[in-house]
């Protein structure tokens, strides 16, 4: 049986078990509760597997092991930024949040301020930020089917991006919150076990010697001692102190990025208390902490058994490099049919991966628009359950066909840099308005309007004026020159100006309300009253 028969039956079985999953829940998903909470009955440790499952992207299995494999050191700085970031999360906002909203982060900002202008500002963010970090996902889809089918004309990976789109949508509209935490939960283990399998045969092969991966990483990538170096990708003589800056740009991004990311913020929502949301972080710390160390020795394994050659001539961005390692490995292990079989489950779960995190971000997207957008802003409170939930089903309709046109014209972009980028947005816009929101009596509806816009708008502005659209090789639009600014990665500039305009726009305002801040204060240190609440 060939690698291509064998990796589509396992796929095929997957999204069959996962389809059967999200027409149970759908029975039982009535309410507006059930569809955008799961009902809050998943206990901490479930939602901690769903958590990893969410955050555990094609990024994260493709992108950051391809990097790795490509640039070395620099590659694993984004390993340890992801996982760093859940510090932010864990200490500031997660049971925070859970005891202060109900089902989206507009939830929180709009208690103590002017619900429409803010829920509008933070319903826009949201749908930014998901479609940027589906971009991602949808480029991971189109280099799998490149390497597993041979796929090489761009009318092939643009079906295999309109298929995964097609998947992600039937889950959301028809499962819900239930459905895609059940889908993540299966994702979360699959791709624990096949990144720990693989792991330990790298480690095996070299005898479980760290030092003995690492040198022959080095020798096959050509770079030699360098590749072990810092950098190699960032702060390089050709990019001088631009090269440096655009490496703490990232970090700041990556570390402050999670706490602002909508489809993590809501699963906070889906547990009964603030224990729950506590454990579940836990949980997914560890699940988190434990993958981006083996995503060490991935990349490095790619490096050393593969070759940074073979890798970038398959995927000039490297987002194949997992998929070759397993083949490469297991051809070294088992011989030629247990390196096909190894491929084969390696990209199962890759693709696994992928479904499981575009459902979350379209839930994410489809839920602020319906619930924030819809109910409060253009129906003003006056929508019933049922209408909002109708048109959460049609939103996902139309942010899964966006994300789906988007991803086929980002496909030559590397997966790992399309998520460090939405991070970046997540936390200009996002972060800045929950952080004074939930900490800052003074703040108030300028305040959260300007910051959320100011963020978002810098973000996006600065990024495409960037390499990343226009004047490289690897660039959106090659063949285009309009870039003027240097870096890569806008953080740098966009989270301060975030935080900046958050603060101008608070004291230059006369609005304050020391009663509702009182009241969100004592809510999210003690969970009392949040349940029962409705939000403006």
């Amino acid at each position: 049986m060939s690698e291509t028969t064998l990796s589509t039956i396992l796929f095929l079985l997957f999204v069959v078990g996962t389809l059967a999953i999200t027409f149970w829940a759908s029975r039982n998903t009535k309410t507006a509760a059930d569809y955008y909470a799961g009902g809050r009955q998943f206990s901490g440790v479930q939602n901690g597997l769903a958590i990893g499952g969410d955050y555990m992207s094609a990024a994260s299995f493709l992108g950051i092991a391809g990097i790795i494999a490509l640039s070395g050191y620099d590659g694993f700085l984004y390993s340890i930024g992801f996982l760093v970031a859940w510090l932010v999360a864990l200490l500031l906002v997660a049971e925070l949040m859970r005891n202060s909203g109900k089902f989206t982060m507009a939830d929180v900002l709009a208690f103590r301020m002017s619900p429409r202008p803010v829920r509008t500002a933070a319903g826009v963010s949201t749908i930014t930020v998901s479609i940027v970090y589906l971009l991602a996902q949808m480029v991971g889809a189109g280099a799998l089917v490149t390497l597993l089918l041979g796929v090489t004309s761009s009318n092939g990976k643009a079906l295999t991006i309109v298929g995964v789109g097609i998947l992600m949508i039937v889950y959301v509209v028809v499962g819900g919150m239930k459905g895609t935490t059940w889908v993540q939960i299966v994702k979360a283990v699959l791709l624990m076990g096949g990144a720990t399998l693989v792991t330990l045969l790298v480690l095996g092969h070299y005898g479980f010697s760290l030092s003995g991966l690492l040198g022959d990483a080095a020798t096959q990538s050509g770079k030699g001692a360098a590749f072990l170096e810092p950098g190699l990708k960032y702060g390089t003589e050709a990019q001088g102190l631009a090269g440096k800056i655009d490496l703490i740009s990232l970090g700041l991004a990556l570390v402050l990025g999670t706490a602002g990311l909508p489809h993590i913020l809501i699963r906070f929502y889906t547990v009964p208390t603030a224990r729950d949301a506590r454990k579940s972080v836990l949980w997914g710390i560890g699940i988190i902490g434990t993958f981006y160390l083996l995503t060490l020795v991935l990349g490095f394994g790619a490096a050393a058994l593969v070759g940074s050659k073979t890798i970038s001539e398959q995927n000039a961005a490297g987002n194949t490099a997992a998929p070759q390692l397993a083949k490469a490995v297991g051809n070294l292990i088992f011989g030629e049919v247990g390196g096909t079989i190894l491929l084969a489950v390696i990209a199962a779960v890759a693709f696994a991966t992928i479904l499981a995190v575009v459902a979350g971000l379209t839930l994410a997207s489809s839920s602020s628009f319906a619930h924030d957008l819809y109910a409060h802003v253009f129906r003003r409170g006056k929508a019933t359950e049922r209408e909002e939930v109708m048109v959460a089903r049609i939103s996902a309709f139309v942010i899964g066909a966006v994300a789906i046109g988007l991803g086929i014209l980002a496909q030559g972009l590397n997966v790992a840099f399309l998520v460090a980028l939405a991070f970046a947005v997540a936390a200009s816009g996002n972060l800045p308005a929950i952080l004074y929101s939930l900490f800052w009596k003074r703040f108030n509806t300028a305040g959260a309007v300007s910051a959320i816009y100011v963020g978002l708008v810098s973000a996006i502005f600065l990024v495409v004026f960037s390499p990343v659209v226009s004047g490289s090789a690897s660039a959106m639009f090659p063949d285009a020159d309009f870039a003027w600014f240097p870096l890569s990665n806008p953080g740098i500039i966009s989270i301060p100006l975030g935080f900046l305009a958050g603060w101008l726009g608070t004291i230059l305002s006369k609005e304050s309300n020391d009663a509702k801040f009182a009241e969100i204060e004592v809510r999210s240190l003690t969970g009392v009253g949040a349940e029962k609440a409705t939000p403006h």
